[in-house]
């Protein structure tokens, strides 16, 4: 989403759990059913910054309370800057690459899929990342701690926007280049495009013709929209344009990966707790199960302990969204 700041607490700790391998969406399936965790990319205006006051990392004992309602996917937002500082083709910074080694640690040993994602919009230190063999660079640094666990997957960079639609294509391939090239054969990467990657301008944003040129040894792309139910999709209101705008926003992208035999993920959805836009969450989620074919799954946004009354907060015992929206998107008994 176009991000904003909000600052609060935060704790870890730890639990054992078995985790489910698909997320049943009342009788349809969604391989992946998750949720975005944000904080280790807030205070991006202040770098490095200071761990516990500028940014935070995530509250590791509610994976298992996720599990047992259902989700095996977490995407874990971090910020460029603070895990390859400086320079592209610099080092991974030893302490918040640690923070971050921790918590895909802990998620992938409990059976569940640890989605890392640069949210950085195409940018590095404000600037719009034009170097293709630096980001190819940076991605060979980050993805080579990981190359043996199939449980990662990797996020090329969260919601391109305001870029020369060859360099987003560009960048995309340099991430998987990078990648592939220092081992990391068996994890699904997700590039995304360009307008903040939505899925109801992905033809009319220029994403449509283009993306699908990007190419993986080892087919395993799957690409990522994002799709938000408010009047400028951006997610920044409670308020649904209709009851069934989460499917429509998807068609057009839907019949896109049918056409061109791809495979797509929305990684960031929301919604407000109103019986107009529970009526289009649920709509959505319905509809993406009955195009699993192509669709593989959803992530909401977001969870976190910082977001506090956070409009879409997920983040357990008391976010609005786990307590009120949640229960009204998990399988039916």
């Amino acid at each position: 989403m176009r991000f904003t700041q909000v600052f609060l607490a935060a704790a870890t700790a730890v639990l054992a759990i078995s985790v489910p391998t698909e997320m049943k969406k009342r009788g349809h399936k969604l391989r992946f059913f998750g949720v975005n965790e944000s904080g280790a990319e807030f205070g991006n205006q202040n770098l490095p910054g200071v761990y516990g006051h500028d940014y935070t990392w995530y509250n590791l004992s509610t994976i298992p309370e996720f599990i047992n309602k259902g989700m095996n996917i977490f995407r874990l937002n971090f910020q460029m800057e603070r895990l390859v500082p400086n320079s592209l083709y610099g080092p991974l910074d030893p302490y918040y690459s640690g923070n971050l080694t921790q918590q895909v640690n802990y998620i992938t040993s409990l059976g569940a899929y640890a989605m890392i994602c640069p949210h950085n919009y195409g940018r590095y230190y404000n600037n719009i990342i034009n170097d293709t063999a630096g980001f190819e660079a940076f991605w060979a640094t980050v993805a080579k701690p990981f190359k043996s666990n199939s449980l990662v997957m990797f996020d090329t960079n969260n919601e391109y926007h305001d870029m020369a639609q060859s360099l987003v294509v560009n960048l995309n391939q340099a991430a998987i280049n990078g990648i592939r090239g220092i081992g990391a054969n068996s994890q699904y990467i997700t590039p995304e495009g360009n307008s903040y990657t939505g899925a109801w301008t992905w033809i009319s944003s220029g994403n449509g013709a283009t993306m699908g040129a990007l190419t993986d040894p080892q087919n395993k792309l799957i690409y990522q929209m994002h799709q938000y139910l408010d009047s400028d999709g951006s997610g920044t209101s409670t308020t649904c344009v209709n009851s069934t705008i989460f499917e429509n926003r998807l068609v057009a992208a839907t019949q896109w990966l049918q056409q061109n035999n791809k495979l797509g993920i929305i990684g960031e959805f929301a919604g407000g707790d109103n019986a107009t836009c529970l009526a289009a969450l649920e709509g959505g989620l319905t509809y993406l199960g009955n195009n699993a074919n192509v669709w593989t799954g959803a992530m909401w946004w977001a969870a976190g302990p910082w977001w506090g009354d956070y409009i879409f907060t997920m983040e357990p015992p008391s976010g609005i969204a786990y307590t009120a929206i949640l229960p009204k998107l998990l399988p039916d008994d």
